[in-house]
């Protein structure tokens, strides 16, 4: 016998669940339906407007509040909070920066979804560590340490990929277990980086 999905109760279970992304697997496996049902359920309700589609294969429920940290941890794994967004975070850079940057050991990509834009960038499994979890308005997100977040933007600095930002805040930062993190990426030249921007950070500051 089909089960036959109603859309309250979905709604309901969902949200007692705490599942607010979700894949149409895992869809599957809370209602205990069929593929061809979770399917037909799924884009159904997209359409009517209970469902937002973040990218193929992910979903979440179009009233309910998903904190953007989270939603870059589930979009694309393994990854955590990192780079610009990170360095905003933590005071290191003064802009505010609105796309999620994250860091990832799969393939470069970058998503934009209805929630907004959640980019990642891709470094080798050595240095895919330097993160921890952390509470943010009582959710759990993977988010890089200020040391790992600051030598994952130099990284890319060093890469010319980005380019260096002339107001970094250097205070709040352990030189010493910012340097362990820079040994993993083995770039003389991002040694270097790190190497001039304490240089600069020690020149007097031109008041205009």
């Amino acid at each position: 016998m089909v089960q036959k999905l109603n859309r309250l109760q979905v709604e309901e279970k969902l949200k007692s669940l705490g599942l607010l992304i979700f894949t149409p697997r895992e869809f599957r496996d809370v209602f205990r339906v069929s593929k061809n049902t979770a399917s037909v359920f799924i884009k159904r309700n997209f359409k009517s407007g209970l469902f937002l589609k973040l990218r193929n294969g992910f979903y979440m429920l179009k009233d309910s509040y998903v904190l953007p940290y989270f939603i870059a941890n589930r979009l694309y794994q393994p990854s955590y909070i990192s780079l610009e967004k990170a360095l905003s975070y933590y005071g290191i850079i003064p802009e505010t920066v609105y796309t999620i940057t994250s860091i990832t050991t799969k393939p470069t990509r970058e998503f934009t979804t209805p929630t907004g834009v959640f980019s990642y960038q891709r470094i080798k499994r050595e240095a895919f560590i330097g993160y921890v979890p952390k509470e943010i308005e009582g959710i759990t997100t993977l988010f890089a340490e200020p040391e790992k977040a600051l030598v994952d933007y130099l990284y890319f600095v060093d890469l010319k990929k980005i380019s260096l930002n002339d107001r970094l805040d250097l205070r709040n930062i352990k030189k010493t277990k910012l340097l362990e993190f820079v040994k993993l990426f083995h770039r003389p030249s991002l040694l270097k980086i790190v190497e001039q921007i304490y240089v600069e950070q020690r020149k007097p500051r031109k008041i205009y």
